[in-house]
């Protein structure tokens, strides 16, 4: 059902309170729908919706604006003269469809009358249950009505109503006729003459006006009969309804179906979705419920297990402990208090028994062991579990220990290193089966030491990858050999401490690759060479064929004779070079 027909519906139920008590229905379009009673009055507002006169004055103002005009007046003499006029307009919302509508200045008199609902009033009481009073004398039953006083006549009163001459010429009507008819055609009166009817049209006023009006009011317009402009009138409203209004009507109409219809398909759908989600929810949760069970179950076998385990080391070492204790004892009190001959007696016996005791193959860990004490059982939420039921959960059990002698490192970094340049190794935790862990969160810590200069210690930076590896990064400021430890939980790994060497850094050459410094300098004397050659003539450079010359090409920097080579620091240089110093010639 539209929106529309809901509201026709809506409006088809109102009642009035009278009717309301004897339980019969109203005409909607009787019934005003601000005081929910038959219509007093009707006026028209510029949306097209009908409210009583005294209701629509009784509405809220939403807003008020003032406009000056100049009218033109006649003064006593005949002259015509213009006088400024402020008028107000009162703009309310309509209680319908909330449209800013304006109130004329003269208020909701101003306001064109429903002659349409005061028929429907006027039907609405020709159908109502129970005789009509006379309005007249207000004592006979009515059984007549004019059309023109629009006043119900009981028999006596019309006949009398016929014999005044004021009233002879009205329209009197049969009640019963009027029943049958179903609609009611009567006439339209005048506002300013209630006894005339509107049967003239005002053309430069756009008015209908009646014969006194168009003769005192409205004698210098043109004012033609009603029928002979009805036709043009009628054919504008008939052209703007059929030709644009009513197929515009329509396709509203279609577009508020399929509006209407999306509403449902929505509605359907997200209720077929929530079934889903319900359903995936119950599904999932039977599944996350199966997973907990399972590692719960889980849990209580390592338990068992770690507890079964516990026992029977508690059961050897009980047993071993009473074992050398009564040994012990027995040997103790032999030897303090048995005599030279008892000791010799119960000798044999009794170092068999100590001997064989000190030679058992079970021996109790070290102090520095501890028993599992179950620390190695953790659960890891995050830790991806498979599937259960066709869902995928997350959460397993871990129980797996750091075994440091499988524990791996992996890198050149571990060996060596170049000073002053970034270097990594990757520290990989296993556990007694050699397969590596699947969680972090270890104790992992690294020192690298120079072996000659204690105070020269490298920082290093350890990454947990959450993996069961640990990134490692260090930059070295001097060489020579390091010593590197790598500690889990405070025990070294295996190999650990490890020796590093660190290289010192390459050394690039300052100087230029040339056959010597004559030719690479154009011949300048001051120009020097690191080579050992020399010049006669004043030049401190090296020249072919002269002595200290390498005889081929080398670094002016340092003298070498290899383009791809690292420069040798000053100090070396000043061992080879006759010069002691240096300066590099430039091409």
């Amino acid at each position: 059902m539209s929106q529309f027909e809901q509201k026709e519906n809506a409006e088809q139920s109102v009642l009035t309170s009278e009717q309301q008590r004897n339980g019969t229905l109203v005409n909607p379009r009787a019934v005003c729908n601000v005081c929910k009673r038959l219509y007093r009055d009707p006026k028209i507002l510029p949306c097209l919706h009908t409210f009583c006169s005294d209701c629509i004055g009784q509405l809220e103002p939403f807003s008020v604006s003032s406009r000056c005009s100049r009218d033109g007046l006649e003064d006593s003499r005949g002259e015509a003269v213009e006088e400024d006029r402020t008028a107000v307009t009162v703009t309310v919302l309509c209680p319908d469809c909330d449209s800013e509508v304006d109130i004329p200045p003269s208020g909701p008199e101003g306001l064109s009358t429903d002659h349409l609902a005061l028929d429907e009033v006027f039907l609405e009481t020709l159908v109502t249950d129970g005789p009509l009073g006379c309005d007249l004398c207000g004592e006979g039953g009515a059984e007549s009505r004019c059309e023109v006083c629009s006043v119900n006549l009981c028999e006596f009163c019309c006949q009398a109503h016929r014999r005044q001459k004021r009233t002879a010429s009205h329209s009197v009507q049969c009640l019963v006729e009027l029943k049958s008819r179903g609609r009611l055609s009567r006439p339209v009166l005048c506002s300013l003459h209630p006894s005339q009817e509107l049967r003239l049209f005002c053309q430069p006023c756009d008015l209908p006006v009646c014969l006194e009006c168009a003769a005192m009011l409205h004698r210098d317009h043109r004012c033609c009969p009603t029928r002979d402009v009805i036709h043009r009138h009628g054919d504008r409203i008939r052209e703007l309804v059929t030709g644009h209004l009513r197929p515009r009507l329509e396709r509203l109409k279609d577009s508020l179906q399929k509006v209407e219809d999306c509403q449902e398909a929505l509605q359907a759908r997200v209720d077929e979705t929530a079934n889903e989600v319900r359903a995936f929810a119950r599904s999932y949760a039977s599944a996350v419920e199966a997973h907990c069970l399972s590692l719960l179950h889980r849990l209580e076998e390592l338990r068992v297990q770690r507890r079964n385990q516990l026992h029977l080391q508690r059961a050897q070492l009980q047993q071993a402990l009473l074992d050398i204790q009564n040994s012990v004892e027995f040997a103790e009190r032999l030897l303090t208090c048995g005599s030279d001959a008892e000791i010799l007696s119960a000798k044999g016996v009794t170092l068999r028994r100590l001997t064989s005791l000190a030679e058992s193959s079970f021996d109790p860990p070290p102090a520095t062991v501890a028993p599992d004490d179950g620390s190695s059982i953790s659960f890891m939420p995050r830790e991806p579990a498979g599937e259960v039921e066709g869902y995928p959960v997350v959460g397993v059990i871990n129980s797996k220990t750091v075994d440091l002698s499988k524990c791996t490192i992996v890198g050149e970094g571990l060996q060596r290193g170049m000073e002053g340049q970034q270097a990594h190794f990757t520290l990989v935790c296993r556990d007694t089966s050699g397969q590596q862990m699947a969680h972090g969160g270890e104790h992992v810590l690294v020192s690298i030491v120079h072996k000659e200069k204690k105070s020269c210690a490298v920082e290093a930076t350890v990454t947990d990858n959450s993996d069961g590896s640990y990134s490692v990064s260090y930059a070295p400021k001097e060489p020579g050999v390091y010593s590197v430890w790598v500690c889990v939980k405070a025990q070294h790994v295996k190999g650990s401490p490890f020796t590093l060497k660190v290289k010192r850094k390459f050394r690039r050459h300052s100087g230029t690759f040339h056959c010597c410094s004559f030719c690479s300098s154009g011949g300048a004397k001051e120009a020097r060479c690191g080579c050992p050659g020399t010049m006669p003539g004043g030049f401190k450079g090296c020249g072919h064929g002269h002595k200290g010359h390498p005889g081929k090409p080398h670094w002016s920097c340092c003298g070498s004779t290899v383009e791809q080579s690292e420069c040798l620091p000053q100090s070396v240089l000043a061992a080879v070079s006759p010069h002691g110093h240096l300066r590099t010639v430039e091409l």
